[in-house]
């Protein structure tokens, strides 16, 4: 993966996200303060002694509620996405593999999928289904799968009529060994494109959720400390600027590293090697 680690892109997003899981991992290690408790007077600036980025209107320590944010913030936003990414593959590729009345049937599911108002749709389901973490996870992967069908079925269809496909079809290998040995690794770079702006995607529905303060009270997100400062902007920036960089640098570093391992796998890179 030489040509991965030269990547600019992929050196930033992978510094970005390494930060960021740093601070989910280890924070808790390193700044062992309860982000529930009162820890000095409300609103204190960044770089004050007792809190190094301040604190909120009741007096919580603001790092310490973002270390514990980005854990369920992380957890939920790339679980959803990983989930996406997997029934995206599944049925993308399933479609181009069955052929037929079940190609035309899932290829409609995709597009009817794809043209629902996302969010707006995941905060109907969330409301009528509750807040949990299981429950978001599958509310945001089951709105967020299209755009990977869809790469997924656009590249099978352009990579099954290639020689090599075609050479391993006349040599007698199995029509799925084909689609998951032969197809599948060449359609990666595109695929790993549109699989880092989907969990970035999904990271961002998840903070959008908590924002609303439809996700679950019981668990601190990144998303719902943005929602319970934000009447406080104006008079404390930080309690809202920080976590929404926290925010933005986690979408930004997981699309820098998708662009840099696609870059890594393309053909022109590897024939470089």
């Amino acid at each position: 993966m030489s040509v991965f680690s030269r990547s600019a892109s992929a050196r930033v997003g992978g510094l970005l996200l390494g930060a960021v899981l740093g601070l989910t991992l280890l924070g808790p290690l390193a700044y062992p303060v309860d982000p529930l408790a009162m820890v000095d007077m409300p609103l204190l600036p960044p770089l004050s002694p007792h809190a190094p980025l301040g604190t909120d209107v009741l007096g919580r320590d603001l790092l310490a509620r973002m270390i514990e944010g980005s854990r369920t913030t992380l957890l939920t936003g790339a679980g959803a996405g990983l989930l996406a990414v997997l029934t995206g593959l599944m049925v993308g590729l399933g479609a181009t593999s069955l052929g037929g009345p079940a190609e035309r049937a899932l290829q409609r599911l995709t597009e009817f999928f794809q043209l629902l108002p996302a969010l707006l749709l995941t905060m109907v389901l969330i409301a009528f289904l509750g807040t949990g973490l299981w429950v978001q996870i599958l509310t945001i992967a089951a709105l967020t799968w299209p755009p990977v069908a869809r790469v997924a079925r656009t590249e099978a269809l352009r990579l099954r009529h290639m020689d090599f496909v075609t050479a391993a079809r006349a040599s007698g290998t199995r029509p799925l060994r084909i689609l998951t040995h032969t197809i599948l690794p060449n359609a990666l770079p595109p695929l790993a494109a549109v699989s880092g702006l989907t969990i970035g995607t999904a990271l961002l529905y998840e903070a959008g959720l908590g924002f609303l303060g439809l996700s679950d009270p019981n668990r601190l997100s990144l998303g719902l400390i943005l929602g319970q400062n934000r009447n406080d902007l104006l008079a404390a920036w930080w309690t809202v600027t920080l976590p929404g960089l926290a925010i933005f640098f986690t979408v930004l570093g997981t699309a820098l590293l998708a662009d840099g391992l696609a870059q890594a796998l393309s053909p022109h890179a590897r024939n470089r090697r």
